[in-house]
């Protein structure tokens, strides 16, 4: 079997030093615009070239992350860094938005192309759309298991399509696809797919189930995960054939990158090493606790155990008491001495607040025992009156591992030579030639500037020319092989010789990469111009289709809402089309039936936001209600819909630029796109500028849904099962909000393959905005309804039928939802820049 390759994290310097130090075959960096660890360190555009010449000195691969969503205004950078990129010998970029793959296709050709994991890849469809895409290489959503890597793999050879599968095996696990989490977006305009989340998933939540308060005694982080080690499976990861092992962490220092790393190499070189070694660590290194995350099959309770978020370390042992002075007394089987660091916690008795951090490093400690142990923490006097015997206690640094991987990541990595094969040739009165073998892809020769002399005392024999061509130290290239075909004893100046060496050297740098083993150098491209191909690319907006009048698509969630809208059919309001969005398959033809003929452009349906390799069969409900059309969110959909009736692509597919819009509009023939929530007023204001305005539509109205997850909290916190096949389904028999620090609660609802969606309790209204929407010629505005009852259907549905209108202002509008949600409205991300201040979020226990 193929061993796969090692990726390893590098958000600086010292990070990718130790990454090359302790085995990784490639690492994942990024500069400082267009990626997603804005908070990293990353490097500066202008050190590509000197970054990528130290890696590929060191046989080390650099990838260049690029995995963010790139707005309209920003294209131009944005293929300024790909450029950049190509010309640094960047061994691949990794991409999320489908613009930007379109335009590396077209500007870069040689340029490789990873999809990043924010493209939510979950299915072979999902590969095979990436592959249109003219990506070489796929890193997978980490939700998936190594039964669905197997199903992947055989479901790619039925396609007749090779595809190099990159997995997660160890790090920070976000509990929302990457791609489809909108928390930060949503609550504070900070967007995870622009590098900004705000970790609002290792924040303390209150579970209310059916109006109440559910007690979980001490777990209260319950959206987030524990983090992935996959260490133990990677002989099954190497069996199944995937070809990238990936290690999340460009926010870490260089003693994670080097023990983690060095973790993960010794086991793919099948060096021997304890497993309770090799766990403390990863534990050291960096936990909130370790498990395999998905890879093993869904297990909700253990992914998230709800207790903690932060930094834990190995458990160390248990408090026994608390003594006068600050001493503690605890129970622990392992060797304690001063300088380790512990903590332990005080538990809050509000769900909402943290516990209590209580710890510090050891002084002095003593043992009482067998495993009993008497310490005090300091430097300064620790507080532990509020510690309860029983409370875990755990290792947060330990100076011994510490002093060893900083040690390790500062080793020094020399740089490799490549094997060199000559050929010197030349006769009396002409020039001497020399040619370059090998490596082959290197056509090169060149001659003295002097002709050969007849020698008198030293000739040039293999001793002397070996001597001083092979003088490459330092340079990347080893002279291994020389070959002569001099005829007599001939004769050139050292001088000249020397001057042949560094001229090769010079032509050996200009010609390629002279220290990779990816293969022959590419024959150099022209680049074409940025602007020119993006005009060429971004064809101005055509006239409007001939239906201009605007009109309403609203989204609901229940038969109810759905019935109360067919009510409202005989009226004058501007609706075109209802989208119907239900969890239950059994409904899906009884909605089309209700709703069948009332609206000029009928009633749509909208299927899950992921489909699985296991899961295309969710798309046979669809098809058997034979609506007017599809709201589409992702390839499989694509796939298998789109022949089949007309389809709308959903916001899920990330449309945030005109290159984006026009590849799903030509590749897939949408009959429109719903804009990225991501994009701010003044952004959707230059997508419409750039596009058909009227292709475009623009959700105005919604509970925007922050987690989309495979995690189930329903599973989790309200059954004492593992997964749906023994969990009670306790998702189809109480309602459940999350409420936050803020005191919001947020619904939380389960769809049909038992995925999460928190929706945020607060709605966001963009109605303000409605004028310059209209006047940039969107004319498609959509309101999607959550948990609304039919009278609050149509009061909303009516208010918003009266601003399209003209017949209410939208301030008034916006006065009213204030008035009628509970928690009133915010503008979000739709804002109008007017001055005026968002409503503080109430507080509401």
């Amino acid at each position: 079997m193929t061993v796969p390759e090692l990726l390893s994290p590098a958000g600086d310097w010292a990070a990718m030093k130790a990454a090359a130090a302790s085995g990784a075959d490639a690492v994942y960096f990024g500069v400082d615009a267009f990626n997603a660890r804005q908070r990293a360190e990353n490097f500066r555009l202008q050190d590509l070239p000197e970054v990528m010449q130290w890696l590929h000195q060191r046989g080390v691969k650099g990838f260049l992350t690029f995995n963010v969503l790139v707005f309209s205004d920003e294209l131009e950078a944005a293929a300024q860094l790909l450029i950049a990129a190509d010309r640094a010998g960047v061994d691949a970029v990794i991409v999320q938005d489908v613009g930007l793959c379109r335009l590396a296709q077209r500007l870069v050709p040689n340029l490789c192309v990873h999809g990043s994991t924010q493209m939510s890849i979950t299915s072979a469809a999902g590969i095979a759309q990436a592959a249109a895409l003219g990506c070489r290489r796929v890193v997978l959503a980490r939700e998936l298991a190594l039964r669905d890597l197997e199903r992947l793999q055989t479901q790619l050879v039925q396609r007749n399509l090779a595809m190099p599968l990159e997995v997660f095996v160890h790090g920070a696990l976000c509990v929302a696809y990457s791609g489809q989490c909108l928390t930060s977006e949503s609550l504070g305009q900070r967007s995870a797919n622009r590098g900004e989340c705000a970790q609002a998933c290792r924040l303390p939540y209150e579970m209310v189930v059916d109006g109440q308060p559910h007690p979980l005694e001490d777990q209260r982080y319950l959206l987030s995960p524990q983090d992935l080690a996959a260490w133990e499976l990677l002989p099954e990861l190497q069996r199944i054939g995937v070809a990238s092992l990936k290690i999340e962490g460009r926010l870490k220092d260089a003693a994670y990158v080097a023990a983690v790393t060095d973790a993960y190499r010794q086991r793919l070189d099948q060096t021997p090493a304890s497993a309770p070694q090799v766990q403390r660590q990863l534990e050291l290194a960096f936990s909130r606790g370790l498990s395999t995350g998905w890879l093993e099959g869904v297990n909700h309770r253990r992914l998230v155990h709800g207790r903690w978020s932060k930094k834990r370390g190995p458990l160390l042992g248990q408090l026994l008491r608390v003594e006068r002075g600050g001493w503690l007394h605890l129970r622990s089987r392992e060797q304690l001495h001063p300088g380790q660091g512990l903590v332990l916690e005080q538990l809050s008795s509000d769900p909402l607040q943290p516990p209590r951090e209580i710890g510090g490093r050891i002084m002095v400690c003593e043992r009482m025992g067998d495993e009993r142990w008497k310490l005090r923490l300091g430097p300064d006097r620790v507080d532990g009156s509020g510690l309860r015997a029983g409370a875990s206690v755990w290792l947060t640094s330990d100076p011994d591992w510490q002093s060893r991987w900083q040690r390790a990541a500062r080793r020094t990595v020399e740089a490799r030579s490549r094997d060199l094969a000559l050929r010197v040739s030349g006769r009396l009165d002409a020039p001497l030639e020399l040619q370059v073998l090998e490596p082959q892809e290197f056509e090169l020769k060149l001659c003295s500037t002097m002709p050969l002399q007849s020698a008198s005392q030293r000739p040039l024999d293999r001793e002397r020319l070996e001597q001083q061509l092979g003088r490459l130290g330092g340079t990347g290239w080893s002279l291994q092989h020389l070959e002569i075909e001099l005829e007599g004893d001939l004769f050139l100046p050292v001088a000249e010789l020397n001057r042949m060496r560094r001229a090769l050297l010079e032509q050996l740098e200009a010609t390629g990469d002279c220290s990779t083993d990816s293969g022959p150098v590419p024959a150099a491209t022209k680049t074409a111009d940025p602007t020119e191909l993006l005009a060429q690319m971004c064809p101005p907006a055509v006239a409007p289709l001939s239906e201009t009048k605007p009109g309403l698509v609203v989204l609901v969630r229940s038969l109810e809402q759905l019935q109360a809208l067919v009510d409202l059919s005989g009226t004058d309001l501007p609706i075109r089309s209802v989208v119907a969005d239900l969890e239950q398959p059994r409904e899906l033809r009884e909605a089309v039936a209700i709703g069948r003929g009332c609206w000029p452009e009928g009633v749509w349906l909208a299927g899950a936001r992921i489909t699985r390799p296991d899961e295309r069969w969710s798309l046979e409900p669809l098809i058997r209600a034979r609506p007017d059309g599809f709201l589409v969110r992702n390839a499989d959909q694509l796939e298998v819909l789109t022949p089949l009736a007309p389809c709308i692509g959903d916001f899920s597919l990330n449309t945030a630029n005109p290159l984006s819009f026009h590849w799903y509009r030509d590749h897939w023939a949408l009959q429109r796109l719903t804009a990225s929530y991501d994009l701010n007023l003044q952004q959707l204001l230059d997508l419409a500028a750039a596009v058909d305005p009227a292709l475009l539509e623009v959700t105005l109205h919604q509970n925007m849904p922050l987690f989309h997850m495979e995690h189930c909290l329903f599973c989790a916190f309200l059954s004492d099962g593992k997964d749906h096949t023994d969990c009670g389904r306790p998702c189809e028999k109480h309602h459940v909000t999350l409420r936050d620090r803020s005191g919001v609660e947020h619904p939380l609802r389960a769809d049909l393959g038992c995925r999460n969606t928190l929706f945020n309790g607060m709605a966001q209204s963009g109605v303000e905005a409605l004028p310059s929407l209209l006047r940039a010629g969107v004319r498609r505005i959509r309101l999607e309804l959550l948990d609304e009852d039919a009278a609050a259907t149509q009061r909303r549905v009516s208010l918003y039928s009266e601003a399209l209108a003209g017949r209410m202002a939208t301030q008034e509008v916006w006065s009213q939802e204030q008035i009628h949600h509970q928690l009133g409205v915010t503008r979000g991300s739709l804002k109008v820049s007017t001055g005026r201040t968002e409503p503080n979020r109430p507080k509401r226990r």
